[in-house]
């Protein structure tokens, strides 16, 4: 743990440098209960675990930041053995403060008493606005508090600003320690990923498959996989998000599987294509081939200085060339990309930001124009092509749903591919199914 502490507090100073003198707020998450009395499985806040490493719930962290110091301060669950023999272990804010790296800690009950005081005379207050009605809620009565004390010349902040606006910014360049974790994540998704396409075959579930992934994230010590997994054979890998899993797979069907597993918080996400029976049919590999080299066009253009969008300009480019190929679509190549015909076929971007959400933080445009790439980004890179049955498809091609995706790294000489272990030549994936 001594790796995240030191890369918490690392990350709360930066936030502090960044920032005006006033009071940070960040909360974590609450439990949500389910049914009755039974809980769905807790997950932090990721901007609050970003800055803290502290997982339990009902806890917020709090800066107070003025010209010449900074205090930070954690809220958290009151320490309880009774709760303990329940609920299992409490850190209490003693233990908390020693072991995370806080200059104070206190119970959660006192965090209203002591937000009154604490705001008092500060210019500014940064939190996740508009995130939580809740918190603005809670937020707006300490302000009336400390406003109703303004003859005993006490002063509220004037300024309520987003956090998330400098949080996220740095959220989007990866540090040492994130890295690493984002390695290992990789590592587990791509070994589920051979698992599914050595245990696929036709006749059997799309659940099936999509417990032996889930069973090989658990193996590997991923405790939760980081969304709910995509795996549709046949017409169903034509629906972007399809997650009923659970349609029968035929011979001659396609298997999509878009599935990522979390470790200590952060994502991978990796989607592969194969034939449930092994083989791919003369359509499947023509249309296969286009997608892979429309990522392979992607990738090219991934580097330090490059911008966000040129991954998807590349793609978009070899997959509208490959639909006028192979007769799906008339006109010059110009055409299908100025009148986005191709969308018939590649409806989305081609990638997003990941880190610890799977679709992470960061803005994709600064002033209006598309950001230019730096050394400790993570994005996917993910070209599509999707033929629904239509009166301009050829039989052989419907129902043919194609996604390849993988996580890159971006480098100041290049990337690295993080997933790239992951088979997705048609010869490796053919000679895995025929193992």
């Amino acid at each position: 743990m001594s790796a995240l502490i030191n890369a918490c507090t690392t990350r709360r100073a930066n936030l502090a440098a960044r920032l005006e003198p006033g009071i940070v707020i960040v909360p974590s998450s609450q439990e949500i209960l389910r049914n009755a009395d039974s809980h769905y499985p807790f997950r932090f806040d990721s901007g609050f675990y970003y800055l803290t490493g502290f997982t339990e719930p009902d806890a917020v962290l709090v800066q107070v930041i003025s010209k010449d110091q900074v205090q930070n301060i954690l809220f958290c669950r009151a320490k309880d053995i009774e709760r303990e023999i329940w609920d299992g272990y409490r850190f209490g804010p003693a233990a908390a403060a020693e072991q995370f790296g806080f200059d104070a800690a206190y119970p959660i009950e006192e965090l209203d008493m002591r937000m009154a005081k604490l705001i008092q005379n500060q210019p500014r207050i940064y939190y996740p606005l508009a995130k939580e009605m809740r918190w603005d809620r809670r937020i707006n009565r300490w302000l009336s508090d400390v406003r109703g004390l303004a003859r005993t010349g006490v002063s509220a902040p004037t300024m309520m600003l987003d956090v998330r606006a400098t949080l996220d910014e740095m959220r989007l360049i990866k540090d040492a320690y994130e890295v690493g974790i984002l390695r290992q994540a990789a590592k587990i998704n791509t070994q589920a990923h051979i698992r599914a396409m050595q245990f696929a075959k036709p006749g059997q579930m799309e659940y099936q498959v999509e417990a032996e992934i889930l069973h090989d994230y658990y193996r590997q010590g991923s405790r939760s996989p980081a969304y709910n997994s995509i795996v549709a054979s046949g017409a169903n890998s034509c629906v972007l998000h399809y997650g009923e899993n659970n349609a029968r797979m035929n011979d001659g069907d396609l298997l999509l599987i878009d599935a990522g597993c979390e470790v200590a918080g952060y994502a991978s996400d990796i989607t592969r294509t194969f034939p449930v029976n092994g083989t791919f049919t003369p359509a499947q590999r023509a249309v296969y081939e286009i997608t892979l080299a429309a990522q392979e066009a992607a990738l090219a253009t991934i580097y330090a200085g490059s911008t966000w969008n040129a991954p998807h300009d590349a793609a978009t480019r070899v997959l509208a060339q490959g639909m006028l190929d192979l007769n799906l679509l008339k006109g010059s190549l110009d055409e299908v990309l100025e009148t986005e015909s191709y969308k018939q076929f590649y409806m989305h971007r081609t990638g997003h930001w990941m880190g610890l959400d799977v679709h992470d933080c960061g803005a994709y445009k600064i002033d209006g124009e598309w950001r230019k790439l730096a050394a400790g980004m993570v994005l996917t890179v993910e070209p599509g092509f999707y033929i629904r049955p239509a009166a301009n498809v050829p039989k052989e091609f419907e129902n043919i749903g194609i996604r390849i995706e993988d996580d890159v790294l971006v480098t100041a000489d290049g990337y690295e591919n993080l997933t790239a272990a992951c088979p997705k030549t048609i010869a490796d994936i053919e000679e895995i199914m025929a193992k």
